[in-house]
């Protein structure tokens, strides 16, 4: 007998059929002798709908009130999940988040998990009772609904598991799994058995929509074994482990990349100390991540360009700052460009094997691409191209690595 937290996300529980659906999955488990708890997402497309209520009804809107709403969707998937377990004979009851209490910070809308108390829950589980919980939300310090972000029923899932000490976190999406890169653009992409938590972390944050980069954290740091597989395929699925447990690990394992970036270029900024703290500083202060960050060499020690990427998203609150205090930074020129993407290698072998970065630049020259800017790490290489280059670099770079499907 295991102990199974089973995750489905919106796709899997996004009208009454499918939630039936996961019922008869759910109930698979459960006659198989296995001790389960499920967490659900909002039904497909309803927390989008919450949030623009919110939105509606207040341009301005109290945090706590936006939690109260949006966590609505959750609330109404656990009692159907709940009632649809209940009418083929499994003894389920739902549970929200501040009945377990999930405890989280008191940053609403994207607030973070401190503990969860489960005593409550394992007494009923030995008991025979089944929990179904909403994921995504939590209860703040002053006993106020909190949400987790997009993407946080997978946290509270993972963090679920952890608390518990589950034997393996089952993640239900629309995909079989994780793959060598976007099987959309790369036909010849390859599902893969087992991927390493600092990959899958690299992969989460470069691009890959699989799982939210928080709950990937939390089961690196608390050793949560996870598995990623299809609500609708009936089929193994892709687990994140430890290092230790594969076996024969690749020199690269995956390829992803993000279109959400953009590129700023200050040009000719006064090449003195403290002028990347006059940048970033207000940067940082405006709540605005940089990411890869190019400086230039001057030739005559007075004057260099800058060149760095941020969310896409936040460029024309970043060329906002900049221009503020372009008296200040002593700049001729900025140069923003939101037509570029980020590609990125990934592979827990690069620690042991040389030559992986000049693969990818032989590959990319020999098509024509010209490499931007360039960022690195131990277990990866990132470069931003432009973006009409996006399906020819991933496919090209995926020959390459040698993670052609056969």
């Amino acid at each position: 007998m295991a102990r199974i937290v089973m995750k489905f996300g919106g796709t899997s529980v996004a009208d009454m059929t499918r939630i039936k659906a996961v019922a008869a999955r759910v109930k698979r488990e459960v006659d198989a002798g296995h001790e389960v708890a499920v967490v659900v997402s909002a039904m497909s497309g309803e927390t989008n709908k919450l949030v623009g209520y919110a939105r509606e009804a207040s341009a301005l809107h109290d945090a706590r009130e936006y939690d109260t709403v949006v966590a609505a969707g959750e609330q109404v998937t656990a009692g159907l999940t709940a009632l649809a377990l209940q009418a083929i004979g499994v003894n389920a009851r739902s549970w929200l988040g501040w009945q377990i209490p999930l405890r989280t910070d008191g940053v609403h809308g994207k607030a973070r998990i401190l503990g969860i108390d489960t005593d409550d829950l394992t007494k009923r589980m030995k008991d025979g009772q089944f929990p179904v919980l909403a994921g995504f939300q939590g209860l703040g310090p002053d006993n106020r609904i909190t949400t987790l972000g997009r993407g946080g029923s997978d946290t509270s899932a993972v963090a679920l598991a952890a608390a518990l000490h589950a034997d393996r976190c089952d993640i239900f999406t629309d995909v079989d799994g994780v793959y060598t890169s976007d099987p959309r653009i790369v036909t010849k992409a390859r599902k893969l058995d087992k991927i390493t938590y600092e990959e899958m972390l690299e992969m989460a944050s470069l691009g890959a929509k699989v799982l939210q980069t928080r709950s990937v954290e939390l089961a690196m740091n608390h050793g949560v074994r996870v598995q990623v597989l299809s609500s609708f395929v009936d089929a193994p699925g892709t687990m994140v482990v430890d290092e230790e447990e594969i076996v024969e690990q690749q020199v690269v394992s995956g390829i992803a990349y993000s279109k959400d970036e953009a590129k700023i270029t200050l040009v000719k900024v006064a090449d003195r100390p403290g002028i990347a703290a006059g940048i970033f500083g207000p940067l940082a202060d405006a709540a605005i991540n940089v990411d890869m960050i190019v400086q230039n060499v001057s030739e005559d020690g007075k004057s260099t360009d800058l060149t760095f990427t941020v969310a896409k998203a936040d460029l024309d609150r970043t060329v906002q700052v900049l221009e503020s205090r372009k008296a200040e930074l002593d700049y001729k020129a900025i140069t923003p460009d939101p037509n570029v993407v980020k590609v990125s290698v990934i592979g827990v072998g690069m620690r042991s094997h040389a030559g992986v970065a000049q693969t990818m630049f032989k590959t990319l020259a020999e098509r024509g691409i010209n490499i931007q800017v360039i960022s690195t790490s131990e277990i990866k290489i990132s470069v931003l191209v432009n973006e009409e280059y996006t399906e020819l670099a991933l496919r090209a770079l995926h020959t390459a690595y040698g993670l052609d499907a056969a």
